[in-house]
């Protein structure tokens, strides 16, 4: 697939953003940047396993100094392929996604978009679609992301699976 631009500010907060936390006075050091990296990367792993995307030998990276995520491993299919980088890159302060991920039984790719204000799945499904009937489609490609049709937020990366 490539690489896949994400919007930094936009997506899951799992990195601990905007959440103070207290420095502990017997902290030994600071947390090396391939430390926070690492954490990072492992965070985004765990979110992926948590969506039940089952990907065989899933190996994740984060780079802070690029803000990228690299995703590696074997899907089954192609969705799973494409929900495992949605998960790596709507996540806030992931501007990129490199996806060297393989799929066993290949498909047709889907098309992206990515949410502005005032979208909701019927006016996205018009635009691609041409019926604003299929929103459905549109939630279902994207599940388990998605809890609710109604839950999508500016700058989010949704899949836009063919007709």
């Amino acid at each position: 697939m490539g690489m896949f631009s994400f919007i930094k500010e936009a997506g899951e907060k799992l990195f601990g953003i905007g959440k103070a936390e207290a420095a502990t006075p017997a902290s030994p050091a600071t947390p090396s940047t391939e430390q926070l990296n690492q954490k990072a990367a492992q965070a985004i792993e765990n979110y992926i396993e948590s969506m039940s995307l089952n990907v065989e030998g899933l190996n994740v990276t984060f780079d802070a100094a690029t803000e990228t995520v690299t995703v590696a491993g074997a899907a089954l299919d192609q969705a799973t392929r494409e929900k495992v980088v949605l998960c790596c890159g709507n996540v806030a302060s992931v501007t990129s996604v490199v996806d060297n991920m393989t799929v066993t039984n290949p498909e047709p790719e889907s098309r992206w978009h990515t949410v502005v204000r005032g979208d909701n799945l019927s006016k996205i499904s018009k635009a691609f679609y041409g019926t604003p009937n299929k929103y459905p489609q549109i939630f279902e490609a994207n599940k388990p992301m998605l809890t609710h049709p109604d839950k999508i937020y500016p700058g989010q990366v949704l899949r836009i699976p063919a007709p």
